[in-house]
């Protein structure tokens, strides 16, 4: 038997079903973590000294709540098995991965319309950048959990980079359009001006006359 090279900390629990709010409030909690469930209530995470400290605050929890929880630390009987688990982990990575994706693509096709209904305001690109920095966020929290590589997380970063170009063209053309505007304004202000003198020196010959 070839040794495991991962070591991973092991939580079975039980609650009861009632109150659900409870139940789904550790399974949130869990999930949160990145965690594994290998069958329903059993779950398993790599093992670190922040993965030890929080599970044994869900420990704690569930039996404040009247349940039974255990903590173990444990290791793949055989390389076979150690390679299905971290499968495991790298499969809810990509569904994570695969969702984010699709957030990216929808973010460019936004951009893209509002390109070519030349809609190129400020409000516009505010809203576009707080929506940048959500999936900037969203890619970190993925990327915190993403313990074991998993594929799709090089053509996260590629997207995501594509996103952050496309905000960035965006954001010349809203400044070209308000300084064009501007430019425009002071035109205006100007002839608006010439005009007035102009009315105001025939004024002065009329009543010269």
């Amino acid at each position: 038997m070839k040794e495991s090279r991962h070591r991973w900390l092991l939580l079975a629990y039980k609650v009861s079903p009632e109150p659900t709010r409870t139940r789904v409030g550790i399974w949130r909690r869990i999930k949160s973590l990145g965690a594994v469930y290998l069958q329903s209530s059993v779950c398993i995470l790599p093992c670190t000294s922040d993965h030890e400290r929080q599970l044994k605050l869900l420990q704690n929890e569930i039996v404040q709540a009247g349940g039974i929880a255990d903590v173990l630390e444990t290791t793949a009987l055989d390389k076979q098995q150690e390679v299905a688990i971290v499968r495991r982990f790298q499969q809810d990575r990509e569904a994570q991965y695969r969702e984010f994706l699709g957030k990216c693509n929808d973010y460019l096709v936004d951009l893209k319309r509002e390109t070519q209904i030349h809609n190129f305001s400020f409000a516009e690109l505010q809203e576009n950048d707080e929506d940048l920095k959500k999936l900037n966020g969203w890619a970190m929290k993925i990327k915190s959990l993403d313990f074991y590589g998993a594929p799709g997380a090089a053509e996260a970063d590629k997207l995501l980079a594509e996103c952050e170009r496309a905000l960035e063209q965006y954001a010349s053309r809203v400044y070209d359009v308000e300084q064009h505007s501007k430019a425009g304004e002071a035109q205006e202000r100007g002839v608006q001006r010439i005009h007035g003198h102009k009315g105001g020196r025939s004024r002065i010959k009329r009543r010269s006359m």
